[in-house]
């Protein structure tokens, strides 16, 4: 499973690259933890793969997933279940959204992940 920094995920989007970042966690908790430009799908939902397939536009798109903070393992899940389903460009931002808000600028909607 390919991982990624909070430097390098702050230069794809910075560089508008093409990628879709999904935040894994439950909607409740997306309006606390959303990293700007991220799409909420839950690790929960029932057809996870298919509605990320849909919003990234296809399974060969590149995708980043991310949770709450190092700690939450909803993002691994996530994209051992994309990967799985066969996908071909999975990175998980380990970090998370603590990490977003304490190294590269704020999440959304305030607070997060202490």
């Amino acid at each position: 499973m390919k991982t990624i920094t909070t430097d390098a995920l702050k230069a794809l989007l910075d560089q508008n690259e093409d990628l879709t970042l999904v935040n894994t966690l439950s909607a409740e908790s997306f309006e606390k933890t959303k990293i700007p430009g991220a799409v909420n799908v839950p690790l929960s939902d029932n057809e996870f793969a298919s509605h990320v397939e849909r919003i990234a536009g296809g399974r060969d798109q590149s995708i980043v997933v991310y949770c709450a903070n190092q700690q939450c393992d909803a993002s691994e899940k996530a994209a051992e279940k994309l990967e799985a389903a066969g996908f071909t460009d999975v990175s998980r931002y380990t970090g998370g959204a603590a990490a977003w808000a304490k190294e590269a600028g704020e999440v959304h909607a305030g607070q997060c992940c202490s």
